[in-house]
């Protein structure tokens, strides 16, 4: 059942390539580190809090783009001093059109400035030495649709579920 006003945003999932890549990079279990699942690595376009699904993907719809080249790389990072990310190239335009399509919308406002990047895990406190930081990463994809994701926070971790999808225009024909 779809509920009308929930926590959302709109993602872009990696390919199956990219992941494979991704899961070769060190992540083992260590104190103070919460790794996010492979299942749950997505590019956030656009955080929009809580927010009316209807509406949301109403304008969501009007979203046109072609096809987009996605570079992943060039290695593992730290963001905000503690997150572990990986960057993330080429989305920065559909960030900015998915931005001004639901500027009005949700609770969140929208971002002065898109950084692109794919979350792979999150530190409790200051950065211990991590294998994967530096580790380089190359992998490509292309973006062929984006999503309106539903975000729901349980006690056991965050679960994600995709509540529509937005083809690229090409991709219509």
């Amino acid at each position: 059942m779809l509920i009308p006003v929930q926590r959302l945003f709109v993602a872009v999932w990696p390919s199956e390539s990219v992941v494979e890549e991704l899961i070769a990079l060190p992540r083992k279990p260590r104190p103070g580190i919460r790794w996010v699942e492979p299942q749950n690595w997505h590019t956030t376009l656009r955080f929009l809090g809580d927010a009316d699904v209807g509406e949301v993907a109403a304008q969501l719809d009007g979203v046109n783009f072609e096809p987009i080249k996605v570079r992943y790389g060039p290695g593992v990072d730290v963001l905000n001093e503690r997150v572990i990310i990986v960057p993330v190239h080429g989305l920065d335009e559909l960030a900015s059109t998915v931005n001004r399509a639901t500027a009005d919308l949700g609770t969140d406002r929208p971002r002065k400035r898109f950084v692109g990047h794919l979350t792979l895990g999150r530190l409790k406190s200051r950065p211990p030495v991590l294998k994967a930081v530096g580790m380089p990463i190359s992998a490509e994809q292309r973006v062929n649709a984006f999503h309106l994701v539903g975000s729901t926070l349980r006690p056991q971790g965050v679960r994600y579920e995709i509540l529509e999808s937005f083809p690229a225009t090409a991709a219509h024909r």
